[in-house]
Parts: C-alpha cells; structure tokens; sequence
C-alpha cells in the first residue's frame, strides 16, 4: 500500500457522496474532534487512471480538515485503482462554502 500526505481540498469525492460530507455527521465529529487531527486514521484513497486520488472511505473526515484546517496535509492510504479516469469528479475543495 502507498501512503501519501496530500491537502485533503485536492481529494476527488467518490461517485456516491458528490455533496459532500453528510451533514449530520460532519457536525457530530465537529463537535467531537473539531480542529485536531491528533489520532485521526488515515483516508482510503483509489487512484484513478488520470492520476487522480479519489476518497473511498473518509470523506466526513476530509471535508473537515479542509473546511477547519486549510493547507493542512492529511494522511492517505491507496488502496488500489478507480478504473476510470476522475477528473471530472468534483473536488472536497469544490464543495466547501
């Protein structure tokens, strides 16, 4: 497995979470963790044909480092290859306020 620390607003949202991080949850780990990132596990990442790292598993978490935290780097994990190209998958930056 390759580890990378990237800015989270540079990460591809996954096909099924295109908003975003769920409401809901992003407030309760806001009201748990709010700006640390102290013992947080890494992002699941998929890299797509184009190079592109796309979130498989942490996208609440993603969207409140970057929203909390700008230019903070999170740790990822790719854990294997999205088998299209995803540059056309907006970015967590895209879908901060």
């Amino acid at each position: 497995m390759e580890q990378l620390d990237v800015d989270p607003r540079t990460l591809r949202l996954p096909p099924s979470r295109l908003s975003g991080a769920d409401p809901a949850k992003l407030q309760r780990q806001l009201a748990r963790f709010g700006k640390s990132v102290v013992g947080m596990p890494p992002l699941f990442v998929m890299r797509a044909t184009d190079g592109e790292l796309v979130i498989y598993d942490g996208v609440t978490r993603a969207v409140r480092v970057a929203k909390l935290l700008p230019g903070q780097l999170v740790a990822v994990e790719v854990i294997g290859t999205f088998r299209t190209p995803a540059a056309f998958l907006p970015t967590v930056g895209d879908v901060l306020p």
